[in-house]
């Protein structure tokens, strides 16, 4: 796929700066409005790329956001289609995951401790808001007791460093 990117960057480059020697405006323009989309895409995937191969080390130094891009780019390689919720107001949820017609909303916990209830309370919530099937929260630590109890009673699944490393294959400390 990155040969191929790399090939149309080349040819409407090629295409781009041949129209502008010929003082053709409008292919110019063209040209240079979709070499830019291509190469936006193509370093997109590039920088996502860095977190396919992380340690748990590493994402535990994660800072909340990446940890958030993190698993966007984790769940896209497991088949789900993906969406950010918006950073300021997210009732709840970090991601909106969908596959196989399930929408799962879930709330991405990047912390140095165990989670409590919080983040279930959180997560329960936002199932209604984004008319989710089911809610999801995933953490680089493990949850306490009484997060596992309200999640078992609020059908919240949940995910702990020892899942992440099963579901995500990650290798290393």
């Amino acid at each position: 796929m990155a040969i191929i990117e790399l090939t149309c960057i080349g040819v409407l480059y090629y295409l781009g700066y041949s129209a502008y020697c010929g003082d053709h405006v409008v292919i110019t323009v063209l040209s240079a409005l979709l070499c830019s989309a291509f190469l936006l895409s193509f370093l997109r995937r590039i920088w996502r790329g860095r977190y396919l191969n992380m340690s748990m080390g590493k994402i535990d130094r994660l800072s909340g956001e990446a940890f958030e891009e993190y698993l966007y780019v984790q769940f896209k390689r497991l088949g789900y289609r993906v969406r950010f919720t918006e950073a300021s107001h997210d009732y709840g949820a970090d991601l909106i995951l969908k596959k196989r017609g399930k929408r799962i909303v879930v709330q991405a916990k990047r912390y140095d401790r165990n989670i409590g209830i919080a983040a279930v309370q959180e997560a329960a919530a936002s199932v209604a808001y984004y008319e989710a099937d089911q809610a999801m929260v995933v953490t680089n630590q493990f949850f306490t007791k009484s997060a596992w109890n309200l999640a078992r009673q609020n059908d919240v699944i949940l995910w702990t460093r020892e899942d992440m490393k099963k579901r995500f294959r990650i290798r290393g400390v």
